[in-house]
Parts: C-alpha cells; sequence; structure tokens
C-alpha cells in the first residue's frame, strides 16, 4: 500500500493559520490604535485640528506710563487701528482696494500688491488713527480687519526727549528710560483667534476666542516736570543769547541721587522722532548719513559725551589732599601768575597772579598754580589711588542707556606735567553725571551714591510691584573732610570766583570752570558751573554746561548766573514742595 505524505498539506495549514493570525493581531492593533486615538487623545487631536483652522491676529498690550515725581504723565499710549486684510475671505477686491486706498491715503499699487497676495493675513497700515479706523469698519468690507492697538504718546512733546526715550513701531523701546525699563513697561501682547473652513474663509458661527493682553506697569521716576521746564526753558534762552552750540543742565539731589532734571539742547520731538531738524538739508542724505544725523539728535550729552571739566574738578583735587593730610585750609601760598613743573611753565589765568593767599582763598580765586602745588603735593600714587576711591574710573551706573567712562591716563603715563594738568582739570575727559555724582560724595557726608531715574513700577491695578534700591558705597571722604569742602565751597560762591551764583538769604557752595573744546587751538570753551544748596546739608545739586559761547566764556560769568537764576525759581518750589509732603504725612 502506498504511503501519503502530508506534510506539505500541514505546512500550507499552518501558513494559513499563522496569516489568520497576523491579520487579527493587525487589526485589534488597528483597532486598539482607534479606540486611543479616538478615546484617549481625542482631546489633543481635536486641538491640533482646531489649531489647522484657526487664524491667529495679535493684540498689543498697552504699555505702562511713566510718571513724574508729582503724578504727571510724561509717556501714555493713545489708541490707534491696524489694518489688514485675508485674501481668501475677500469677496470684491477692487472695492476693497479703492476704499483702502482712499481712506489710508495710500497708493492703489501698494495696497493692490497686499491685497492679490496669497497669505494668511496681510497688514495694509499700523499706527492709523482710531477715527480712520471707524470709518473703514462702517463699510463692512469682508476680508477686512480693523483690529485697535495702541501707539506711544508723549503728552510734552519734546520735554525730556533724551531721557524718556522713545518706541519702534512694535512699541518696544529704543532709548533713555523706554529702553532700560522695557521689562516693566512692555507688557504682554494677547491674541484674537478666528475659525475658518478648508478655503481659509471664517466661520462665523464659531466666533472670535479671545486671549486679553496683559498691560504693562506704570514707572514712576524722580524727574519733576516742573523744574525740567524751567530748566529747559532757562537752557533754550542761553543757547541764544550766547548762540552756544548746546547748554545742559542736570539737577539731582546729592543725598540719594535722584535726579529731578536732564536737559540737553537742542532736544527733539518724541512724537516725531525720526524727523531731523528744518535746519538741515535732507534732500541728497544718503540713508547712512540721516542715521548718523539722527543718532546725534539723540545723544544725551549729560552721559553719552565726555569733556574736559576744568576748574570744577579742582574740588577733587581739594578733597583728595585734605583726606591725605598733604594741605590744611590754613596752608598758605604764593601766586606768581605761574608755576614751573619741569620745564614747563603752566600759567595762572590772572597773569598778574594773586599773591600770598591760603588755601581757602586759592579756591575761591581759582588759582591753577596753588593747585598744581597741592596736587604735586599729592603724587601720582596718591592721585590715582583716590580718583579709584572716588569711584571716577567707574561708570556711575545711572539708569539710562550709552553711560561714557572716564578717559584718563594710564598711572604709568602720568608724570609731573600730566599731573599739574590733571590737578585744575586738563588732560582728561569725564561726564556732566560722573563730575555731579563725584562732587555729590563729597558735600554729602562722604557717601557715593548712584544717579537715578526710576523709583518704583505699580502694576495696573494699583498695586506697587517693585520699589527700586540703588548702591551707596560709604566712606568715600571722612565726614571732617566733607564739612571743610561744603565751607570752602559756599565761600566761593560768597566771596569768590562763583559770586554771580549768589543769592541773597541762601547759602550756596559751587565751583566755576571754564576748559577748552578739543582738540585745542580752536579758541573754542566750554564755561560751567557747579552749584549746591544749602551749603551745610546740600539737598540740590545743579550743573550748568554751555557749550561754544560766542564772546564771553568764562564760566563764572556766563554759566553761574544760570544756575542763581534756576536756583531763585526751584529753592521755593522745592521748599514748598516740602513743606506739603510734611503735612500730609
Amino acid at each position: 500500500m502506498k504511503e501519503v505524505d502530508y506534510s506539505h498539506k500541514t505546512f500550507h495549514r499552518n501558513k494559513t493559520v499563522a496569516v489568520f493570525f497576523l491579520c487579527l493581531a493587525v487589526f485589534l492593533g488597528l483597532i486598539g490604535r482607534l479606540v486611543y486615538l479616538m478615546v484617549f487623545q481625542s482631546e489633543y487631536y481635536t486641538q491640533k485640528a482646531k489649531e489647522l483652522h484657526e487664524r491667529e491676529r495679535s493684540i498689543k498690550a498697552a504699555r505702562g506710563r511713566i510718571i513724574d515725581a508729582n503724578g504727571e504723565i510724561l509717556a501714555d499710549n493713545k489708541t490707534v487701528c491696524t489694518i489688514s486684510v485675508i485674501h481668501n475671505q475677500i469677496e470684491d477686491a477692487e472695492q476693497v482696494i479703492k476704499i483702502l486706498s482712499k481712506e489710508l491715503e495710500l497708493s492703489e499699487d501698494y495696497v493692490r500688491k497686499r491685497v492679490e497676495k496669497y497669505s494668511s493675513i496681510e497688514k495694509i497700515k499700523s499706527n492709523v488713527d482710531k477715527s480712520v479706523g471707524d470709518i473703514i469698519r462702517t463699510y463692512e468690507l469682508a476680508g477686512v480687519k480693523v483690529d485697535e492697538d495702541y501707539k506711544r504718546y508723549y503728552p510734552y512733546d519734546s520735554l525730556a526727549s533724551k531721557v524718556l526715550g522713545f518706541t519702534g513701531g512694535d512699541n518696544q523701546g529704543i532709548i533713555g528710560l523706554e529702553v532700560i525699563y522695557e521689562e516693566y513697561l512692555q507688557g504682554e501682547a494677547g491674541t484674537i483667534l478666528t475659525v475658518t473652513d478648508a478655503k481659509g474663509v471664517e466661520v462665523s458661527e464659531a466666533g472670535e476666542e479671545r486671549i486679553e493682553p496683559v498691560n504693562g506697569d506704570d514707572l514712576y521716576v524722580s524727574l519733576d516736570i516742573n523744574i525740567q521746564s524751567y530748566a529747559t526753558q532757562l537752557a533754550l534762552q542761553t543757547m541764544e543769547t550766547k548762540q552756544a552750540q548746546g547748554v545742559s543742565i542736570l539737577v539731582m539731589n546729592p543725598q540719594n541721587g535722584e535726579i529731578m532734571a536732564m536737559v540737553n539742547v537742542p532736544e527733539f520731538d518724541l512724537n516725531n522722532p525720526y524727523t531731523l531738524p528744518e535746519t538741515i538739508d535732507t534732500a541728497d542724505l544718503t540713508e547712512e548719513k540721516k542715521q548718523e544725523l539722527l543718532n546725534a539728535m539723540w545723544r544725551n550729552g549729560c552721559i553719552n559725551d565726555t569733556y574736559e571739566p576744568g576748574s570744577i574738578f579742582k574740588t577733587v583735587t581739594a578733597a583728595s589732599a585734605l583726606e591725605e593730610g598733604v594741605v590744611t585750609v590754613n596752608d598758605t601760598f604764593s601766586c606768581p601768575g605761574y608755576v614751573m613743573v619741569g620745564d614747563r611753565r603752566i600759567r595762572c589765568h590772572k597773569i598778574a597772579g594773586h599773591g600770598g593767599q591760603n588755601f581757602v582763598e586759592a579756591t575761591m580765586n581759582s588759582c591753577n598754580p596753588v593747585f598744581v602745588t597741592v596736587g604735586l603735593r599729592l603724587g601720582v600714587d596718591n592721585f590715582y589711588k583716590y580718583f579709584k576711591q572716588f569711584g571716577l574710573l567707574d561708570k556711575t551706573g545711572i539708569d539710562l542707556p550709552g553711560e561714557a567712562r572716564t578717559i584718563m591716563h594710564s598711572k604709568e603715563n602720568i608724570g609731573p606735567v600730566e599731573l599739574a594738568t590733571i590737578s585744575f582739570g586738563q588732560s582728561f575727559q569725564i561726564t556732566p553725571i560722573q563730575l555731579a555724582t563725584t562732587v555729590s560724595s563729597f558735600v554729602n557726608g562722604g557717601r557715593r551714591v548712584t544717579p537715578h531715574f526710576g523709583v518704583r513700577v505699580m502694576s495696573t491695578d494699583g498695586e506697587q510691584s517693585k520699589s527700586f534700591a540703588y548702591q551707596v558705597k560709604d566712606n568715600i571722604v571722612s565726614k571732617e573732610t566733607s564739612e571743610t569742602m561744603r565751607y570752602i565751597l559756599e565761600q566761593v560762591v560768597e566771596n569768590g570766583g562763583g559770586k554771580n551764583a549768589y543769592i541773597e538769604g541762601y547759602r550756596i557752595g559751587g565751583k566755576t570752570a571754564t576748559s577748552q573744546t578739543l582738540p585745542r587751538g580752536t579758541n573754542e570753551y566750554i564755561a560751567s558751573f557747579l552749584g549746591f544748596y544749602p551749603a551745610d546739608n546740600p539737598t540740590v545739586l545743579a550743573v550748568c554746561i554751555i557749550n561754544r559761547p560766542q564772546g564771553m566764556y568764562y564760566g563764572g560769568q556766563i554759566a553761574a548766573p544760570v544756575v542763581k537764576q534756576l536756583f531763585e525759581n526751584i529753592l521755593p518750589y522745592l521748599e514748598k514742595m516740602d513743606y506739603n509732603n510734611s503735612s500730609e504725612s
């Protein structure tokens, strides 16, 4: 009997069973995956599907305001509109082009390119006046979106322009306080979400979903609009009468570093910051040259520019020498009109000389030979030691961008002649804010304060978010040296070169200066005066710098009277403010 081979049948049967179970496994896997996606991941994929059919438009946050010491708003927001088009939703392109061209005062070619562009949303124009945006809304044009927005607005136009700074088209700070305090002022943008069909047309039944913006915090500053306004008026008047290239006035509290005014005329219009002065012919300017001129227009001379301080710097020499004990107020000197340093003859501004005088009288007379003598007594090592101790080699840390550093010889390059000229304020450069901050430490008891504007930020609901604290360094000079410096500088105003800043009934201290512009040999000068009040415990310090005046250029003759006029106006005001604050408390 023939034997039958069943092995191939078994093989095929096993193969069929394997394929069946494989298919079953795949099928069950697919069912499981489907259940997983539809049940456990349904929320995720529903959101993804929704996102595919959502169109997002940004809502700008209202930028925080900048508010002065009296509660006056210096920087605010103005409601404007952004006009956009959505290509897939436009029903009558020609009508849209015609109306938007007319109402937005744009060329039809410009609008047409954007209307005909295939994109999810195309911006036509931003910062449109709200009244214009409201008119466009009345046309009810399909595919045209009018979103309300914010534009920075400065109620006082050019006042404190180089301090406040301005914002760009994206509402972000460009210069000044606007950029330094960006993190507090900017807020968080919101969004408008609309649902569309496959063609990109909005599904009206779905409505809009809004994520509201979070407005920025308000910044409260020490700047006083009344003092700033008067100082600006005085600076403009001085610039005109002296035919000067520019005038800077700085007013601060030497006890805590709060700045009440910082003027740099000419200023610029904050609401039109990219418009150059009318005196400049812009017809043939390259973009590079125009930007260069804009940068120069925006510069804040009090912090961005250095200059030779001249005789005001004699306060540094005096404080160093008193602190080191190489001079006393009773030391006597003889000035024949010059002093020899090596083979170099350094002249006094009084050609005939001042004759015999003590150190207080030498300061009152601003006598160069005496200060050269005192500087040489100090020596390079001590002078450099105090230069560092007083903070002159560091930045002040003011809360404005672009502060310049002191330009000073390296220690190894200071010889007897360099030391002599440094002693009376030549052959190096510092910023006005550095000079004011350093002298503040000489007259406030020996503390180096940080000059600043920012006081606190407040959230939109009125709750205080943050108060700012600033570094103070003690023991810059001893209390005894500080007391002596206050006495000497009061004598300068009462009976010396600063007498044109004297005000009957007010104890004022100060120092004059006249320095040459660099490079030398142009016969152009910088006249300046630094004054403070009250002389025995100053709470206000002011600096006036007149750049390249025509005619008379001595600081005691033209800068001291400006500070006198400033003080005559603001000291009664400050006393009244202190009285009111005391009464309220």
